[in-house]
């Protein structure tokens, strides 16, 4: 009874409040894009969600070292998937990312980005005074190669660019020489140059030529970005209202309640109401690297540095599209996004750093 109490004690209150925020926000977006069509989107998610919070709160107070244990099972169970799935996925829009269990679609990359986290966590705290030997360099890249290259098949590069951005982060937070990078950074370069040549497809190329040049293709990528700065730019201080959005209720504005749904809540809410909604992402990042700061072994902090970069990745780059300052790629906006894989990857994930802080916090008394 005492342990319980203690937990309950000890519960980061700012993350769990400013990831409640966002939830309800996203709920209330997604019920507004909603009223135009079918509220099947709005009704989906609703589920997820009530499901989602059950999974922070079961994670929250769950041994999180034992999650890292099993981690490795998890990434040979879900690499195994990844290479199923472009086997007998469902295709949507020319991507084969989910398996159909009729009822639940299941994007294996989602939860990809969490299981990188927790592996690399233990891969990076058991090797703490060993990171600096390019061997472990190396086979830590590997573990994040194998996945980035299967999701980038399916294909999903903004997937694959966010677990690239896992492996980077908490290798800098490592005790590796800092040197390092600069390697790294010319190895990059000529990566970049070799998939631009030969592995990318045409549509990524056309998407990055389009970011750069947008009158290159009107119609279509540039389209997009064309139709999300329309309804940034329209939204004006306070917005046109829940449920008012031209751009987003016409249907201009596309995958106006996944990728651009930044875009829709500026339309809707303004002004006022994105930077909220970017104060509250500030907000639940700051509470990370609190929680980062206080943990009290490498394994906890390695673990939360990991959730930071996953969320703080797919919050810049998402919004960063959505304002046409970056490539279109795919990514849900973390707690507002619709999707059900994207959303309980992200709840197991603040449930996890909840445990971390409950420990930290105890162990601190």
């Amino acid at each position: 009874m005492d342990t319980i109490i203690s937990k309950i004690k000890h519960f980061d209150i700012s993350l769990a409040v400013t990831c409640f925020l966002l939830l309800l926000m996203g709920l209330s977006l997604l019920y507004s894009t909603s009223l135009s069509g079918s509220t099947q989107v709005f009704t989906r998610q609703l589920i997820h969600a009530v499901i989602g919070v059950g999974l922070f709160f079961f994670f929250a107070y769950f041994d999180f070292r034992s999650t890292t244990k099993i981690s490795r099972y998890l990434y040979v169970v879900f690499v195994l998937s990844l290479v199923a799935l472009l086997i007998i996925g469902i295709t949507v829009k020319g991507s084969s990312r989910w398996f159909n269990f009729g009822f639940f679609n299941l994007q294996p990359a989602e939860f990809m980005k969490l299981i990188m986290v927790l592996i690399l966590a233990r891969f990076f705290a058991l090797r703490r005074g060993e990171i600096n030997t390019w061997k472990n360099i190396l086979l830590s890249f590997i573990y994040a190669l194998i996945p980035m290259f299967l999701i980038a098949k399916q294909p999903d590069l903004g997937s694959a660019i966010i677990i690239f951005i896992i492996w980077l982060g908490m290798l800098f937070f490592s005790t590796v020489n800092k040197k390092v990078f600069i390697y790294l950074f010319l190895i990059f370069v000529v990566f970049a140059g070799i998939s631009w040549k030969f592995l990318l497809q045409d549509y990524q190329r056309n998407r990055i030529e389009t970011f750069l040049e947008p009158s290159l293709d009107p119609r279509g990528q540039g389209y997009n970005v064309r139709q999300a700065t329309i309804a940034i730019g329209s939204g004006s201080l306070t917005g046109r209202g829940l449920g008012k959005g031209l751009q987003s209720q016409l249907r201009f504005l596309p995958e106006r309640q996944t990728d651009f749904i930044f875009a829709s809540a500026s339309e809707e809410l303004g002004f006022v109401g994105s930077s909220v909604i970017l104060i509250l992402y500030f907000i639940l990042l700051f509470r990370l690297l609190v929680i980062y700061r206080i943990s009290r072994d490498d394994l906890s902090r390695f673990v939360v540095i990991g959730i930071f970069f996953m969320i703080f990745g797919q919050v810049v780059i998402n919004i960063g599209m959505n304002m046409g300052i970056l490539p279109v790629t795919g990514i849900p906006l973390p707690l507002l996004s619709y999707g059900g894989s994207s959303l309980m990857t992200i709840a197991i994930s603040m449930g996890i750093a909840e445990a971390v802080a409950i420990n930290a916090k105890g162990l601190r008394l």
